[in-house]
């Protein structure tokens, strides 16, 4: 579990679960009306990984608080105030923040599924903690999962929701105008009478959304993925895909000799849905569409797949050694017990060389990479943002320049891995002897 910063933890108190049991009864008592009650206020309280699952914490006071990693799913916290919270990698699944204060939040990578913020402030804040003082920070909903949530009406100005999914979000007559919802899946979202005034939707999902009202007002959807086709779809093809993949098999087992390559550059296979344990060794898939397809344990080795979309993809043990994926996008993908090692080629020893996996400039943020195989593979500047590695294989994997901020990188081998001065020493990698 991510903690909070040290400069943060040091300067907030914190409380044990019991305390905070207590000042719920209390506050159960304030809502009742009852003698003895009183209101709920925490301002400024380090509160990491407790839980106020289920409890009624309406009108409460959670000003600045430290609240990561904390289990709030099915909590009320109607016109509570957040301001300035730090809601980070917490489960606020069915949580309810009805005309709740949330400006200046960050609520990054925590789960919002069917939650309520309905008329909720999302506008920016900022608060004082220690001798620090944000001023103008927008709420940050990064990554985080608003599945089904309820935003309608709610004041959301300048947010970020960069990478989030808002997969059937309710977002009538919201203010999102100047919001960041680059990468962010509104996939089936309501969006009628939405302000998107200034916002930024590159990369954005808009699958299943009534997108008319956002062209007419001159929002830039360039690299958004609509219902329309980004590219060529793949049923526009000359030939029938699984024509060309037994033409690509043969080219591959005759070393070139028959058959013809099999090259998806530039097409939108998302039609498809699946290619769930398809052999496709050594194809050439530059800048394809594969967002959210099945891809288990498909065999993508030797191929090249720079620039490709992968986002929301099921890639659990997909065989993926010594392809390029530079600059790919594995935003939110499974890739659980992938291997993405090196490929062995020639017999003799003279011969003999390994095709390390690149990933050179991938963004992998949130990507779910336990018990991945990364054996020498190269992560130069790659964006491993709260990515899940626990219990990967990175021996001699090359990190230079990469982002792991709040990457989980439990139980992970290192041993001859690459970390430059800007990585090493802010993530503590643990060694194979620790």
């Amino acid at each position: 579990m991510p903690e909070p910063s040290a400069s943060a933890s040091e300067t907030l108190e914190s409380i044990s679960q019991d305390q905070l049991d207590a000042l719920v009864r209390l506050h159960s008592r304030f809502l009742e009306a009852r003698l003895g009650g009183r209101r709920a206020d925490l301002k400024n309280t380090n509160l990491t990984g407790l839980s106020l699952k289920n409890s009624d914490m309406r009108r409460s006071n959670f000003m600045g608080c430290i609240m990561i990693g904390m289990d709030l799913s099915g909590a009320d916290f109607q016109e509570a105030s957040l301001y300035a919270c730090d809601l980070s990698n917490s489960n606020l699944h069915y949580t309810k923040f009805i005309r709740a204060d949330l400006r200046g939040a960050t609520i990054e990578n925590a789960n919002l599924e069917g939650a309520d913020l309905e008329a909720a402030d999302l506008r920016e804040g900022g608060i004082a903690r220690g001798n620090n003082y944000d001023v103008g920070q927008a709420v940050n909903f990064r990554g985080a999962n608003l599945s089904d949530a309820k935003l309608s009406g709610s004041m959301a100005s300048k947010a970020d929701f960069s990478d989030a999914i808002m997969a059937g979000a309710k977002m009538a007559k919201a203010d999102l105008s100047g919001a960041q919802l680059e990468g962010a899946d509104l996939s089936g979202a309501e969006i009628e009478g939405a302000s998107f005034k200034g916002a930024n939707l590159k990369s954005a999902i808009l699958t299943g959304v009534e997108i008319s009202d956002l062209r007419e007002k001159g929002v830039d959807l360039s690299e958004a993925i609509t219902d329309d086709n980004v590219g060529t779809s793949v049923s526009d093809m000359d030939e029938p895909l699984a024509v060309m993949i037994e033409t690509h098999k043969s080219w591959v087992e005759s070393a070139g000799e028959n058959g013809t390559q099999l090259d998806l550059s530039d097409i939108d296979l998302r039609v498809l849905k699946s290619l769930k344990m398809e052999k496709l060794t050594a194809i050439k898939a530059v800048g394809a569409k594969f967002f959210g397809m099945n891809l288990y344990k498909v065999e993508l080795q030797s191929a090249a797949l720079d620039k490709s979309d992968f986002r929301n993809c099921d890639m659990e043990e997909a065989d993926l050694r010594g392809s390029s994926f530079k600059n790919s996008n594995f935003a939110h993908a499974n890739l659980q017990g992938a291997n993405c090692g090196s490929l062995l080629f020639g017999e003799g020893s003279g011969t003999r060389r390994f095709s390390p996996c690149d990933f050179e400039g991938a963004k992998l943020r949130y990507a779910d990479l336990k018990g991945a195989q990364l054996k020498g593979a190269s992560l130069k500047g790659a964006d491993l943002a709260y990515a899940d590695l626990t219990g990967a294989d990175l021996r001699d994997a090359d990190f230079t320049g990469a982002i792991l901020d709040k990457a989980v990188l439990e139980d992970v081998q290192t041993e001859g891995a690459i970390f430059d001065k800007a990585t090493k020493p802010v993530f503590q990698i643990p060694s194979e002897q620790e």
